[in-house]
């Protein structure tokens, strides 16, 4: 079974983490990396703090081989991610970029310099558009009993009914978007 595991991760594309981490990643505790890259031959240059999250598609690299041809060298660079930080789905990462602690990084962003901590960044190339006390705030406003709702209105409740779904559907044509625990 664990050969199979094995096997269906590789065809995914997925990468082994724990390999990662013996040729050098350093990541922290409570991590959520999905399906993620993680450069593979410079791992050891990659620094990723607690509690970060990654959204599908993530890619973090450490080199840039755009000077190989030309140079015949290929450029590294260190990667320092820090603690409670969120990167969205299908957002690039490049050599030499520190992001700080409570960061957003928005989907679709490619991270070319450093973010500040306490930031929401966004864009290609990303930029800070505001700190993340700001973004949360016009979060929280959004917030009512209309649009909450808790865990049993995910995938994570094995009896997710075709009515919850239906529910999320509805609010979400009423008032633009739901929250869900």
């Amino acid at each position: 079974m664990k050969l199979l595991r094995k096997l269906l991760s590789r065809l995914r594309g997925e990468q082994n983490i724990d390999k990662l981490v013996r040729r050098g990643l350093k990541i922290g505790k409570g991590c959520k990396l999905g399906s993620c890259t993680i450069d593979p031959s410079h791992c050891f240059h990659i620094t990723i703090g607690d509690n970060v999250t990654f959204g599908p598609g993530v890619h973090i690299l450490a080199h840039d081989a755009s000077t190989k041809l030309f140079l015949n060298y290929t450029r590294v660079a260190n990667v320092s991610i820090g603690n409670n930080v969120f990167i969205g789905a299908h957002s690039i990462v490049l050599p030499g970029v520190t992001i700080g602690d409570n960061v957003i990084v928005g989907a679709g962003s490619v991270v070319t310099r450093d973010i500040p901590s306490e930031s929401v960044a966004v864009g290609a190339p990303a930029r800070v558009i505001k700190t993340l006390a700001d973004f949360l705030e016009t979060k929280k406003k959004e917030l009512s009993a209309d649009n909450m709702f808790d865990e049993e209105y995910t995938f994570r409740n094995p009896d997710f009914s075709v009515d919850q779904r239906q529910e999320l559907v509805d609010t979400c044509k009423k008032t633009g978007f739901a929250y869900v625990k």
